[in-house]
């Protein structure tokens, strides 16, 4: 983890900035940094951010304190991400931030496919901070931004029918039925998902649990490396959302692991469903090329979903998920 100085730095310049931009689109900065800084580039996150910069909009204004008596009225209304900001950054200011995450993560975790996923995934890249480097002000911020975020597009997906499954990740995944109506953007596209297949539904253990969400975020990367093609940007997620869970684990009480699993899988699945490509394609082995050299290339490109796609798949760390990586360079327009 950094040790420069300058992911907190980014933070503090971030959190100037709101989650969301044109009122639809995430702000991804906070998690491509840390991100970057993750992988041993911090040096290249100010640099980095000043091309990201112009994407950004300022905080949003509030309307009135989110409070412990009327919070649940608040919940998934996205005009109220500066109130729940707000709420968030006193409870993390007023409490141990892990105290913090384990009352509030199965109060989110239903909702956690709203603003397409991207707030858990905000979660996932903050506790990595906390848990690996010093609890200070600007990542308990962003923790709170993280929550906040969360809290305001909190979207639950319900009745959704089981469907035939599979015994491994991968397989369960081939198994996802593809939608047929592939119109509109994300909300639209998930109001359409009616069923899903069945996989890891008889995991009680909370060992077992981590495993098998281990088991889909090596499935999911090495995907994208023969369906990425199909939306090489939303697909990043089917492999992000479940990883961003996968490094809350630690954190969090046993008992939430495996809602947390199926949560996950739910994620994973559904975006497989909106985004999936006609036919797969034949991926390319990265050769020769070490992990640190494709970060390398990938910050190179700069656009934030190959940032992170990349940052995932050193956490698989194998060959076919470094080519998903390079698939997602090859796939994706760069930042300039």
């Amino acid at each position: 983890m950094d040790r420069t100085g300058n992911l907190d730095e980014a933070l503090q310049r971030l959190h100037a900035s709101g989650p969301e931009r044109l009122g639809r689109l995430t702000n991804h900065a906070p998690m491509a940094v840390e991100s970057l800084a993750a992988r041993g580039q911090a040096h290249a996150v100010h640099r980095w951010l000043d091309l990201y910069a112009p994407r950004l909009e300022e905080f949003p204004s509030g309307t009135g304190p989110v409070t412990a008596a009327d919070w649940q009225a608040a919940l998934g209304d996205p005009r109220r991400a500066a109130d729940w900001i707000g709420f968030f950054s006193r409870e993390v200011a007023e409490r141990p931030w892990r105290d913090v995450l384990a009352r509030w993560w199965p109060r989110l975790l239903p909702g956690m496919y709203g603003g397409s996923a991207h707030p858990v995934i905000r979660v996932g890249h903050a506790v990595r901070t906390l848990v690996s480097g010093e609890e200070n002000g600007p990542r308990l911020t962003e923790l709170a931004h993280g929550l906040g975020y969360w809290a305001a597009r909190h979207r639950p997906v319900s009745g959704l029918a089981p469907l035939p499954g599979a015994g491994s990740a991968a397989a369960a995944l081939d198994t996802v039925p593809p939608l047929t109506d592939r119109s509109g953007g994300f909300p639209d596209r998930l109001k359409r998902v009616s069923g899903l297949p069945v996989w890891a539904a008889d995991v009680t253990d909370p060992d077992a649990a981590r495993l098998r969400l281990t088991e889909l975020v090596r499935a999911a990367t090495h995907r994208y490396a023969t369906h990425g093609h199909g939306d090489p940007t939303m697909l990043v997620h089917a492999a992000t959302a479940p990883n961003a869970v996968l490094r809350v684990l630690p954190a969090l009480p046993r008992v939430l692991w495996v809602p947390s699993l199926r949560a996950a899988w739910t994620a994973s699945a559904a975006v497989t469903a909106m985004y999936a490509a006609d036919a797969p394609v034949p991926f390319s082995p990265p050769g020769t090329l070490t992990a640190e050299e494709v970060v390398e290339r990938a910050l190179a490109h700069g656009d934030e979903h190959v940032i992170k796609l990349t940052d995932t798949a050193l956490d698989t760390g194998d060959g076919q998920a470094l080519a998903a990586a390079l698939h997602a360079i090859e796939w994706s327009e760069p930042l300039r």
